[in-house]
């Protein structure tokens, strides 16, 4: 999942060039008349995507783009590769959906616990909003504790929990939070409490002063775009574990990205409970929720005390063709060589990009990891949400209808690279990035 809050006005440079058909124009309208602000509240650029095929996309006029957006991230492996198209066309005349265990959701959870350091139980969802919240209540009801704290900038979903302090224009004194949507009841605000990413003094603090209320802490163990100091997340598992606090990460973005088994194989620090998403589904709707066995028994009416039970049911939750299109991906990006060749490609790319940006003399910082970056046009080190702030938002717009407009498509932020990308993607790439920074000198 994503939000793309700048989309739409970073895009109008590119519909002024962009070749566009009778047919996608008539679409275009068609959204607008019946979609609030024509779009599906993801990405809100003005163009309709048709189909897929690899590391490729293409619009509904035939446009052709190299894909780094990857649906926010689920095709890692490409779209439409004929093997997870296999597995779920099989699946598909077997059955959909039953609303009771199925064979490919009990593999898909041993595959889980085999893979991730945390996993020793796990629960499936469908969306990373649902993870996110189950993952929260399940430390609360854990704890006994009502507050949760998370990290200023931190993307959790659309959960109200969540909407607090995702990306507020005016930022609060630590740790109040601030509402990201309208609609959110003022009582939530009470049990949120906020941090700054990356400074385990600021966090110490706000839990020595707090443990007796918090339910438990979440963080991206990689913030959006933002990697973790050297010695943060190790400073964060010590602080939550001598207050005795269940810590999750919200490995929606990284779990079986940044490694075979996440982020906290990535970084070496396992967390108590964490979630799961895109790239464990293949670009089905699937999700889970992963911990600690005493944390998840709280799901389990036969374990559960009688006033510590969490019911969680959802219709659709691992639900068979997801879970084969996830276990047909897993196996996949299993394959040696896998993780390799994404880094390899994200390296090149991201050396190249602040190659080329510090060549034009344009103050940029590009950021993140070799399968996940993006760039902030500014001359201030990126640690936190409030340095993202002294970004250039309309050079981030120039570059974005840049790129997209010589054939490299992406969201408003974040360059997710998948096992489908080739050399001549990268190179062509490349290429695009070039014309952009020229057009922007």
């Amino acid at each position: 999942m994503a939000v793309e809050p700048a989309a739409h006005t970073q895009f109008q440079e590119l519909r002024m060039t962009r070749v566009q058909s009778d047919r996608e124009r008539n679409l275009i309208q068609r959204a607008h008349a019946t979609l609030p602000g024509g779009n599906l509240g993801n990405v809100s650029y003005d163009l309709v995507i048709e189909r897929g095929e690899g590391s490729r996309i293409w619009d509904a006029s035939g446009n052709e783009y190299i894909d780094y957006l990857l649906g926010s991230g689920p095709m890692i492996v490409g779209h439409s590769h004929p093997e997870v198209v296999e597995a779920v066309r099989e699946q598909l005349s077997k059955g959909t959906t039953f609303f009771a265990n199925n064979e490919h959701a009990i593999l898909l959870a041993e595959e889980i616990v085999s893979a991730v350091a945390c996993a020793e139980k796990v629960r499936f969802s469908s969306t990373g909003s649902e993870a996110t919240l189950y993952a929260m209540r399940a430390a609360r009801a854990y704890r006994g504790r009502d507050k949760i704290l998370k990290f200023e900038g931190g993307f959790h979903g659309m959960n109200d929990y969540a909407l607090m302090s995702m990306g507020p224009s005016e930022p609060a004194e630590f740790p109040h939070p601030v509402p990201d949507s309208a609609g959110i009841p003022r009582s939530v605000r009470d049990e949120v409490l906020i941090a700054p990413f990356n400074d385990l003094d600021t966090t110490r603090r706000i839990i020595e002063e707090h443990h007796e209320e918090i339910g438990g802490v979440i963080v991206e163990p990689f913030q959006r775009l933002i990697p973790p100091q050297p010695g943060f997340l190790q400073g964060l598992r010590q602080l939550t574990a001598e207050f005795g606090l269940p810590l999750i990460f919200d490995e929606v973005v990284t779990g079986f990205r940044f490694a075979y088994g996440g982020a906290q194989e990535y970084y070496g620090v396992t967390p108590d409970i964490c979630t799961l998403g895109k790239a464990v589904a293949g670009g089905f709707p699937l999700t889970a929720v992963a911990g600690r066995e005493d944390i998840m028994a709280h799901m389990d009416s036969d374990s559960a005390p009688a006033d510590g039970f969490m019911p969680q049911i959802g219709t659709l939750s691992g639900n068979p063709v997801a879970a084969v299109a996830g276990l047909k991906t897993l196996e996949i990006l299993r394959r040696p060589g896998a993780y390799e060749a994404m880094r390899a490609s994200g390296t090149r790319l991201k050396s190249g990009l602040q190659r080329m940006l510090d060549e034009a003399e344009i103050p940029a910082r590009v950021t993140g990891e070799a399968v996940l970056f993006d760039v902030f046009f500014t001359d201030e080190e990126i640690t936190d949400y409030r340095s993202t702030l002294s970004a250039d938002a309309a050079m981030m717009g120039r570059f974005n209808a840049g790129v997209i407009e010589r054939g490299v498509f992406k969201g408003a932020s974040k360059f997710y690279v998948s096992a489908a990308h080739t050399e001549a993607d990268v190179e062509q790439t490349l290429e695009a990035f070039r014309g952009a920074i020229e057009d922007m000198r």
